[in-house]
C-alpha cells in the first residue's frame, strides 16, 4: 500500500497525528481493511504480509513494525481481531455474528421476524474499533507507557452497538414491547410507516422531538386527529424499539399529498423532512481528514502535554478527562467508548439532570437505556443558557483534556462554548464536535438524525432487498457508527496533541457513518450453509457462552468494552 503522509512540521501532526509510524497487516476481511483505511487516513504507512494472521486472530491483525516515538527496544503495539472472540459460539464471518449476537433480531423487529443486514455492519463497527484501538495503545507510547496488545472481535464490536437495545431487553421491570408479542410490534415490511410516499411517488422520512410540532404536521395535511395522536408514541419511541406501526391513516394521508405540499407543511410545522434517495445518490465530497482533523489554536504547547501514563493503568486513556455535553445516542455513546478505554468522563448535564434518566424501562432509579450509555460517568448539573451554568462549565473544561459535544450547529458560538471561545482558557485542549450533516447539505440543515441520514445518504437503499421498496433499518445504525467514529476521532486527536503540544479540533458527523457503509464493499461469504442459529437479546443474555462479553445486574445486563489489552509481549502468547 501508498505510504500515508509525512509530516514535515508540527502543523502537520494535526491532520496526521501517525505519521512516521509503520504497521504490518495481515489478513482481507472487511475489519481488517476499513482498519487499514482508517490508519492510512491518519498518515501511517501499512504493508501487507504474505503470513496469514495468527490462529486467535482469524478476522486479521495489524502490528506496529515501527514508530518515531516509544522507548528504544521496548515491544511494539499490535491488534488482532478475530470473529467470535470471547463468546463461546463459533462464528466465521458476519452473517454469523450479524444472528449470533442480536443484529439479526433487532433489524428485523420492524418486519416481523428476524432478518440480517444486507450490510457488513458488524465487520464495519470492527474495522473503526480496531483502528481506534491502535491509535489509543500509540497513544500510550507516547504518554510514556507500556506497549500494549489489544485484541477484539467482530462479534464484540455487534454487541457494543446493540448495548442499549440489550440492556431494555433485559431490564426485570420493561414495559416497551417485545418482538413476537401479537399486534404490538410486528408488522409486515408492504405494512409499514415511515417511510412514507407522497401521491407523485416520492418516499420520504419525517422527523421530529416535539409532539405539538408532530400534529400541526399532520393537521396541515389534513390528517385524521385520532391518528395522528395514536401515531406519536409509536413513532417517538421508535429509537429505542426499532418498531414503528403506525395508524394506516397516516399513510393514507401522504399518498394523498404532493412531496411539494409535505415539504411546505414540514416548513410550517418545523419538521424535518427529506427524501429517501437511491444508493447511488451523490453525496457532498469527502473532507480532506475523515475526522476534519486541525489545530485549534496556532500556538503550541510543550510537546506531549499529557500526563503520563501509570504502567498499571486499566486502560490507555487513564488519568484522561474529558467533559461532554450530549444527548440520546450519538454523543453519549461517544463519551461512553471514551471512558471504556479508561478515560474519566464528566457530563454536563441540565438542571434535574439529563431527561433520559427518567425514561422507562429502569434498572433501579435510573433508565436502563441511560446507563447503557453513561454507566461509569459523572455528573454536573449546569443551565448553559445561564451565565453561572457556563462559567461553571468553562472552570472544569479549562481542566479537561477533551471537550464532547453533540449540539445542532450554532448552539456551541450561543452558550459561548465554541473552539474559539475556549481556545484562551485551554489552549491544549481537544475539542470534538459529533454531528449530523457536517457540510453535507446547506444551511438550514434538517435535523441530523439516524434515520434521515439513512434516508438521504442512499443507507436505506443499500439495505433494500430484490423488489423491496428502500426503508431505513430502524435500529440506530449511523447513530452507532457516528459515535464510534467520533471516539476514533477524539483519540486521533490526543495523540496530535502529544505530538505536538497544540490544542486539536476533531468534527465528525452521522453522515460520515452512512459515507463508510456506502463506501464498504461486502466480504465473502464463508463456504457452506450458515448453522449459527439466530439469537433473541433475552435468550443470548441467559446463555452462558456470553459470559465474557455482557455485565449483568440484578436490573439488567450491558455489553462490556469490546477490546482487552495486555502487554505487548504476552501477546502472541495470548493469541
Amino acid at each position: 500500500m501508498t505510504p500515508g503522509p509525512r509530516a514535515t512540521g508540527e502543523r502537520d501532526v494535526a491532520a496526521w497525528p501517525l505519521a512516521g509510524v509503520v504497521v504490518r497487516a495481515r489478513g482481507e476481511s472487511v475489519a481488517l481493511r476499513v482498519a487499514v483505511q482508517r490508519l492510512y487516513a491518519l498518515g501511517c504507512e501499512v504493508r501487507f504480509d504474505d503470513a496469514p494472521p495468527p490462529a486467535g486472530a482469524p478476522a486479521g491483525w495489524l502490528g506496529v513494525a515501527s514508530a518515531p516515538f516509544g522507548m528504544p527496544g521496548e515491544a511494539l503495539p499490535e491488534c488482532g481481531i478475530g470473529w467470535s472472540g470471547p463468546v463461546g459460539v463459533p462464528m466465521a464471518g458476519e452473517r454469523d455474528v450479524q444472528a449470533a449476537c442480536g443484529i439479526a433480531h433487532v433489524h428485523g423487529r420492524a418486519t416481523g421476524g428476524p432478518r440480517a443486514l444486507r450490510l457488513d455492519y458488524a465487520s464495519v463497527c470492527a474495522g473503526v474499533l480496531t483502528a481506534q484501538a491502535l491509535t489509543a495503545v500509540l497513544l500510550a507510547l507516547l504518554r510514556g507507557g507500556p506497549a500494549l496488545a489489544a485484541r477484539t472481535s467482530v462479534a464484540q464490536a455487534a454487541l457494543l452497538a446493540l448495548t442499549q437495545y440489550i440492556a431494555v431487553a433485559t431490564c426485570e421491570r420493561s414495559d416497551l414491547p417485545v418482538l413476537g408479542t401479537p399486534g404490538r410490534t410486528a408488522c409486515s415490511g408492504e405494512g409499514r410507516v415511515p417511510p412514507f410516499r407522497s401521491t407523485d411517488g416520492v418516499p420520504f422520512e419525517i422527523e421530529t422531538f416535539d409532539a405539538e410540532r408532530w400534529r400541526l404536521f399532520w393537521a396541515v395535511l389534513d390528517a385524521e386527529p385520532k391518528a395522528v395522536a395514536a401515531g406519536w408514541p409509536p413513532f417517538q419511541q421508535r429509537f429505542a424499539t426499532a418498531t414503528c406501526t403506525l395508524p394506516p391513516a397516516l399513510g393514507e394521508t401522504a399518498a394523498a399529498a404532493r412531496y411539494r405540499d409535505v415539504v411546505a407543511a414540514a416548513a410550517e410545522a418545523g419538521v424535518s423532512v427529506l427524501p429517501v434517495r437511491d444508493a447511488d445518490a451523490p453525496l457532498a465530497p469527502s473532507p480532506a481528514s475523515p475526522w476534519r482533523l486541525r489545530e485549534l489554536t496556532g500556538v503550541a504547547g510543550e510537546p506531549s502535554g499529557l500526563p503520563p501514563l501509570a504502567r498499571d493503568a486499566r486502560g490507555p486513556l487513564a488519568g484522561l478527562l474529558v467533559v461532554e455535553s450530549t444527548n440520546r445516542v450519538q454523543g453519549p455513546l461517544a463519551g461512553h467508548v471514551l471512558g471504556l478505554l479508561g478515560a474519566d468522563v464528566v457530563r454536563l448535564e441540565p438542571p434535574g439532570g439529563d431527561p433520559l434518566r427518567g425514561v422507562p424501562p429502569m434498572a433501579g432509579p435510573t433508565s436502563a437505556r441511560f446507563l447503557a450509555l453513561n454507566r461509569g460517568k459523572r455528573a454536573l448539573e449546569a443551565d448553559l443558557k445561564s451565565g453561572a451554568g457556563r462559567r461553571a462549565a468553562v472552570r472544569l473544561i479549562a481542566c479537561a483534556h477533551v471537550f464532547l459535544h453533540n449540539w445542532p450547529p450554532g448552539r456551541a458560538g450561543a452558550y459561548g462554548l465554541d473552539h474559539e471561545d475556549l481556545a484562551p482558557v485551554r489552549p491544549s485542549l481537544v475539542y470534538a464536535q459529533a454531528g449530523g450533516w457536517a457540510e453535507a447539505l446547506p444551511p438550514p440543515q434538517p435535523m441530523g438524525t439516524d434515520y434521515l441520514v439513512q434516508a438521504y445518504s442512499g443507507v436505506a437503499a443499500l439495505l433494500a432487498g430484490p423488489g423491496e421498496r428502500p426503508a431505513p433499518s430502524l435500529m440506530t445504525l449511523t447513530d452507532v457508527l457516528g459515535a464510534l467514529i467520533s471516539a476514533e476521532a477524539v483519540v486521533a486527536a490526543l495523540v496530535a496533541r502529544a505530538r505536538s503540544g497544540a490544542g486539536v479540533r476533531a468534527a465528525t458527523a452521522l453522515i460520515d457513518a452512512a459515507r463508510l457503509l456506502r463506501a464498504t464493499p461486502p466480504g465473502r461469504a464463508p463456504a457452506g450453509p450458515r448453522v449459527t442459529p439466530v439469537t433473541d437479546l433475552a435468550a443470548m443474555a441467559d446463555d452462558p457462552a456470553f459470559d465474557g462479553v455482557l455485565d449483568r445486574t440484578p436490573q439488567a445486563a450491558y455489553s462490556r468494552a469490546p477490546w482487552t489489552f495486555v502487554p505487548a509481549h504476552r501477546h502472541e502468547e495470548a493469541l
